[in-house]
């Protein structure tokens, strides 16, 4: 739930300030800047420590746990298994698209079609974004829904120490 938070307001900062330094627009077009996105290089700078490798372990961690404990159904269930397919879907989403795209934009020249491909990349940012924000809905009624619940909490504790 918290590495969902930091993604999102991590994500939206770059898209809202990052990007733009990327993909420019002006009276006579739009362009790729690849070089400013190489030297900022936030792949391996920065996402690579909070979601490539982190958010990547704790959703593959939290499924297993959810779908592993012995409950009976219950709405935490319901809304634990919910964040874990809504960040599941993100993590596949971003490494067949998102990373490899990324990829290839940073060693692409100004030309019309990288313009396309990362304002391509940029629109399909926020699917992603949105998919984010609903996985961290999601386990934040998780949370709740296990305030409600202290004996299911008990029990998925007691399996897991």
């Amino acid at each position: 739930m918290i590495n969902l938070g930091v993604v999102i307001g991590a994500g939206l900062y770059e898209h809202r300030i990052v990007l733009s330094e990327w993909i420019r627009t002006s009276e006579s077009g739009t362009y790729w800047d690849g070089e400013t996105a190489r030297r900022a290089d936030v792949g391996k700078r920065f996402w690579g420590f909070v979601t490539t490798i982190p958010l990547t372990l704790l959703t593959l961690a939290s499924l297993v746990v959810a779908w592993g404990v012995p409950l009976p159904p219950s709405a935490a269930r319901s809304w634990w298994l919910a964040a874990g397919f809504l960040s599941l879907a993100d993590r596949v989403f971003t490494f067949v698209y998102f990373i490899p795209t990324m990829i290839g934009l940073m060693r692409a020249a100004d030309t019309p079609e990288s313009v396309k491909i990362a304002t391509r990349w940029r629109r399909l940012n926020y699917l992603r974004l949105a998919i984010d924000v609903a996985a961290w809905l999601a386990a934040l009624r998780a949370f709740a829904s296990f305030h409600g619940c202290p004996a299911s909490l008990e029990v998925v504790l007691r399996q897991h120490s």
